[in-house]
């Protein structure tokens, strides 16, 4: 720590001195950063991210040619559970001192989740003041998703930064290979390839799944013996990354078996969560086609948690574009979409060892919660999608909700 001071003393006083004015102060990036220091400080005193040390076991074992990653990390006992290519993507963190990388991991995280209010805002047409993008950011901590995501050390926040990157900038050369990159570190992004097919950037798409083909590679080329065992039996065991009953598992997979008291089978499995996530993709395209890109993405994150086997509650992180979203449209609907995932009431029933397998209905509807308001925002969205396209031109729509918002283009 002496030295952290004795580097950073004179640069904080140098920056102390300088006249700066103060409109300026406030609306550049001097209170993102102010909060990325204190988020990285934080972290490193912290220490102990969980996942983080699995990240940091997947990138030794491949610096080690380990021929496995199953065994589990030696710190947590926790085995490693991404594609290959995340371990690859892990190997900088790998020697760093624990409190090091957490210092870094969380800097980095709440750095993306204020650049994700940044490219949400302006694609919105809205201004995003250093302030205001500060402020959002510190609330967005309130939401149950965001902080387990940064106290488990998750990638969660990065992966959303970089799809929505990928999907709201104008479309050029490079588009789709940052949604390919993502999807090779988890699978579920994924969906947004089907989401590009769906609103003709079949390019961007195809680069996408190109980016994602070359994720594999590497990861055989890197870890052949554990990339053979990922993409064989691995990839098809929803349990390998713990039991799918888990209430803060807020997938269709999850409900069903909780519902039923065990895993449904495939087909049940496939025959419900299928058709109501090629619903939702249906309807963001739809929004996408209108104009509303942020709409669009919204909503194919929600298709995208909603169909995966394993969507736990810090994957949820992307409650924060889609309060951004509703926002603009409702401020009662924003403020109660938020309030779900601030007062987490999918853990309100008993929890844990199986528990979830005696819930009474409340408990159903209190620990399916998060599924369930993503379900009401996506109806939401069918019902205004048909109301715009039988009441205006592309551009324009009402509901009962708000007065009629001019859409962004593209």
């Amino acid at each position: 720590m002496r030295l952290v001071r004795a580097a950073y003393y004179p640069i904080v006083t140098r920056l102390a001195r300088a006249p700066v004015p103060r409109s300026r102060l406030l609306t550049g990036p001097a209170p993102v950063l102010f909060l990325v220091a204190a988020a990285a400080v934080a972290g490193g005193v912290h220490g102990g991210l969980t996942d983080l040390f699995v990240y940091q076991y997947g990138g030794r074992a491949v610096l080690g040619g380990s021929p496995a990653l199953e065994a589990g990390d030696p710190v947590t006992g926790l085995p490693f559970t991404y594609p290959p290519f995340a371990a690859v993507v892990m190997v900088p963190l790998a020697w760093l001192p624990a409190w090091l990388a957490a210092g870094l991991w969380t800097g980095a995280s709440v750095g993306a989740l204020a650049a994700v209010v940044v490219v949400v805002r302006r694609r919105l047409g809205r201004p995003a003041p250093g302030w205001l993008v500060a402020l959002a950011a510190v609330g967005a901590l309130a939401l149950e998703p965001v902080w387990q995501n940064l106290t488990f050390g998750q990638v969660n926040v990065l992966l959303m930064l970089a799809v929505l990157v990928d999907l709201l900038r104008p479309e050029g050369r490079w588009s789709g290979v940052l949604v390919g990159l993502a999807a090779g570190v988890k699978l579920t992004p994924l969906v947004f390839v089907v989401l590009l097919v769906m609103v003709g950037r079949r390019t961007a798409a195809g680069r996408a799944a190109l980016a994602f083909a070359g994720t594999v590679a590497v990861g055989f080329l890197a870890a052949p013996g554990y990339a053979s065992t990922y993409w064989g039996d691995g990839l098809v065991d929803a349990a390998r990354v713990g039991p799918p009953a888990l209430a803060h598992n807020q997938s269709i997979y999850g409900t069903l078996t909780r519902l039923l008291d065990g895993p449904p089978p495939t087909l049940l499995w496939l025959a419900v969560a299928g058709p109501v996530a090629l619903a939702v993709l249906v309807v963001g395209a739809g929004w996408w086609r209108r104009g509303d890109r942020v709409l669009g993405a919204c909503l194919g994150a929600l298709a995208m948690l909603l169909a995966s086997p394993i969507s736990w509650s810090h994957h949820w992180v992307w409650a924060v574009p889609v309060a951004l979203m509703l926002w603009q449209r409702s401020r009662w609907a924003a403020a109660t979409w938020t309030a779900v995932f601030v007062t987490r009431p999918v853990v309100w029933p008993p929890y844990g060892e199986s528990r979830e397998y005696g819930w009474g209905l409340f408990d159903h509807l209190a620990g399916n919660a998060y599924l369930l308001a993503a379900l009401a925002v996506s109806v939401w969205a069918a019902v205004a999608l048909s109301r715009a396209a039988s009441s205006g031109p592309v551009g324009t729509w009402r509901t009962g909700w708000h007065h009629a918002t001019k859409m962004q283009n593209g």
